[in-house]
């Protein structure tokens, strides 16, 4: 099976280079192939010729949205459907990176694949809006909705948490938005199986076990043996541009469905650190 991933050179793109084995795989990144220029991702498509394209490539920057709109819709939504349009012109089958942004966070129990998208951040949009235009272009396509990644090589929760707890006592973390810490090494390999499954359809792909970002830089905190301080906040408090879920734990059952299981976050949080002391080392 040949495989080309869009968006290498990001956090999961980097995993699924490295994770992802016994196929034939071909990494492109923004530099290789800005997935807004559609006449270019039809000539890299069809130069290649894959059987798979792993689009992984996004403006992820969820503040940077709310304050430039136009280049968030052109790269998550007309970017996407670039990418549907070349994949079903050669036949290709296609995964999508979705997000937990898509929904509104009102629930109080873990989403399902069909729960109604209701985004209220501009990152939201784009991915709710993708969803719908990739489905319409390619129907079999598979989306996989995940959320709260971390991993080791790129910005991520435990990096920023590491850094401050490192020189500050206190840190101030909110406790009133819970979802599920995802590590981008067991997603990738997740989307390797779900590729070879031939996945179609939502897909919901995070660490199984749930949690809020205080719990979550807790145990950051505790597996680094640091005694800085977290103190619960509010997201009033630590108010940001984009608005955040209250609550977007997203159900495996989708997941299930093809036979793929994901270990706990706590789990994928201690072999973090194993990857980064081997990496600091």
């Amino acid at each position: 099976m040949k495989v080309l991933i869009f968006g290498a050179s990001g956090l999961l793109g980097k995993a699924l280079m490295r994770e992802w084995q016994g196929d034939t795989l071909v990494g492109l990144t923004s530099r290789d192939a800005d997935i807004r220029n559609s006449d270019l991702v039809k000539q890299v498509v069809q130069q290649h010729r894959p059987d798979w394209i792993v689009l992984s490539a996004a403006y992820t920057d969820v503040d940077g949205c709310e304050s430039n709109q136009d280049l968030a819709f052109s790269v998550n939504c007309d970017g996407a459907a670039n990418v549907a349009k070349a994949a079903k012109a050669c036949d290709a089958k296609l995964l999508f990176l979705s997000s937990d942004y898509v929904f509104d966070g009102t629930k109080n129990s873990p989403y399902e694949a069909g729960d109604r998208r209701n985004p209220q951040s501009v990152y939201g949009r784009t991915k709710a809006d993708a969803e719908e235009r990739l489905l319409n272009i390619l129907p079999d396509c598979c989306i996989a909705r995940t959320s709260w990644l971390f991993g080791v090589g790129g910005k991520c929760f435990p990096d920023t948490i590491l850094k401050l707890a490192a020189t500050k006592p206190t840190l101030d973390v909110v406790s009133d938005q819970r979802g599920s810490p995802t590590y981008v090494i067991d997603l990738a390999r997740a989307i390797a199986e779900l590729c070879r499954r031939d996945a179609r359809g939502i897909v919901h792909v995070t660490n199984s076990g749930e949690c809020t970002w205080f719990d979550f830089a807790r145990a950051i905190v505790a597996c680094a043996g640091f005694t800085t301080e977290i103190r619960p906040t509010t997201s009033a408090q630590m108010a940001r541009p984009a608005p955040r879920p209250a609550y977007s734990v997203l159900s495996p059952k989708s997941l299930h469905a093809w036979k793929v299981d994901m270990p706990d976050w706590r789990d994928a949080l201690a072999r973090y650190f194993a990857e980064r002391s081997s990496v600091l080392a």
